[in-house]
């Protein structure tokens, strides 16, 4: 028989899954920054079926100290070109920084009759960034990337895509989990699971190139 206590868990505090009650496995992995892992692959996953149109980039920006303790993150945006998609960690969370084209613009304009939440009523933004983009700069959008479903991490689906998303796609986010879509601002369409749009982190610029992410816009 399994020597285990009544909640489940061996003498040496592990439980019968092979986690122990700091949240790592057997061998150690702790499970915020696997969750963060999964994330990445995932995204790039959805940017590689794409091609070229979405280039990614992929950066571990912050140092191990400021992810422990959960402050402020600075993001060089300077070599982000025009539709690409970059992530970066804050608080053991991905967080997705996309350069939007003009055209991506556009598509968010066209996307406001298929959202559940348009003007971003729910506040799950910060009060500078409710409006139609959902971010202080049109063209630079800051989103959590975990489904306000069940927290997985959607992948990117360009406007191309069409083939598997329909005609009526525009570019977005796709949820591999339940099917949840957002859209290239976040927003959630009708008939997600998701109830609610993706949030939008408190940031600011700092010059035209520096995104400082858990920093409110404006605050000193």
């Amino acid at each position: 028989m399994e020597d285990t206590d009544k909640q489940g868990t061996d003498k040496q505090g592990t439980d019968k899954k092979g986690t122990d009650k700091k949240g790592t496995d057997k061998k150690g992995t702790d499970k915020s920054k696997r969750r963060f892992l999964v994330a990445a692959t995932s995204v790039a996953g959805g940017v590689g079926v794409a091609g070229a149109a979405v280039p990614f980039v992929a950066s571990w920006l912050p140092s191990e100290r400021a992810l422990a303790a959960g402050g402020p993150v600075e993001v060089n945006i300077s070599n982000l070109a025009p539709g690409a998609l970059r992530i970066v960690a804050w608080r053991s969370k991905p967080v997705w920084i996309l350069r939007r084209t003009k055209a991506m613009l556009a598509e968010i304009r066209a996307d406001d009759s298929l959202c559940s939440d348009p003007n971003s009523d729910v506040p799950h933004q910060p009060a500078y960034a409710r409006n139609e983009y959902r971010s202080i700069k049109p063209d630079v959008a800051v989103i959590i990337a975990i489904c306000t479903h069940l927290g997985c991490s959607p992948n990117f689906k360009p406007a191309a895509d069409k083939a598997q998303m329909g005609q009526k796609w525009h570019g977005g986010f796709l949820c591999p989990c339940h099917g949840s879509r957002f859209d290239l601002a976040g927003r959630v369409l009708r008939g997600s699971p998701a109830p609610t749009n993706l949030v939008i982190p408190p940031y600011a610029f700092a010059g035209a190139d520096k995104i400082i992410i858990g920093k409110d816009s404006g605050s000193t």
